[in-house]
């Protein structure tokens, strides 16, 4: 009698685990969590820089989150849209000082006050684009072979015509100048899937998962930074990168 009721309970438990198994799933199937986000679609729309768009009211805001911790309130917060041509994205970044002092694309933006999205649409190929966005709306698109963390960006080639970014930047509290004392600014840009070729899974359809992530470096104080998936040594390490899926 107490074998057969010792089995009894142990298939019970068994059901009973599958059963939460199964309800963990759907859960899981019905909410991207925290390491993914739900790309919503849109149709295109022009950018202001301030995010005054209407489009902007279909997503939610992400918060970043900082990894050195300070008393002083640095909240940063991104939206991510995307249509049939390409993927925009808003940054929304609180700031005391406004540290930006270079005057030209293409040059050493990270070390300064900047945003960066990086996006990897195939895990099999360790290649994957980068872009970063001063607020003094100098930019700097680069693909990245990174073999082993051994990585360098590549310059766009016939950067013109619809393969070109649309980039615009604002200032609240004070001036667009390198030095103002300030109390944000924001970022907004819309990145063309055509510039992203050869990358595959591009451009992306309902369901089509990238792994990527979004960062923002500030240096009122020393250098500060803030990422939507954490990594440990540097932004290039694409296995922490979380995952966008489109709608």
């Amino acid at each position: 009698m107490t074998t057969r009721i010792t089995r009894s309970l142990s298939i019970v438990i068994l059901l009973i685990m599958a059963v939460a198994n199964c309800i963990d799933a759907v859960a899981q199937a019905s909410d991207p969590g925290p390491s993914s986000l739900l790309i919503r679609k849109c149709p295109d729309f022009q950018i202001s820089g301030d995010g005054s768009s209407d489009s902007w009211n279909r997503t939610e805001w992400i918060n970043l989150i900082q990894r050195e911790k300070t008393d002083a309130d640095y909240e940063t917060m991104v939206k991510v849209l995307y249509s049939e041509t390409g993927i925009y994205f808003l940054f929304d970044c609180k700031d005391k000082v406004l540290t930006s002092t270079f005057n030209a694309d293409n040059m050493d933006l990270w070390k300064e006050d900047v945003v960066e999205v990086f996006f990897w649409t195939d895990e099999t190929f360790p290649v994957y684009f980068e872009y970063e966005l001063s607020p003094m709306n100098y930019e700097l698109p680069i693909m990245v072979p990174n073999y082993k963390g051994k990585f360098l960006g590549w310059l766009p080639w016939h950067y013109e015509g619809d393969r070109l970014t649309i980039h615009k930047t604002s200032v609240s509290g004070g001036e667009k100048t390198g030095g103002s004392t300030i109390n944000g600014w924001m970022a907004e840009f819309f990145i063309p899937f055509k510039l992203l070729a050869p990358l595959n899974n591009v451009p992306p359809v309902s369901g089509t998962k990238w792994r990527a992530n979004m960062y923002r470096i500030d240096h009122d104080s020393g250098q500060k930074s803030f990422y939507w998936q954490k990594t440990n040594t540097n932004f290039h390490e694409y296995n922490s990168f979380g995952t966008y899926i489109f709608e």
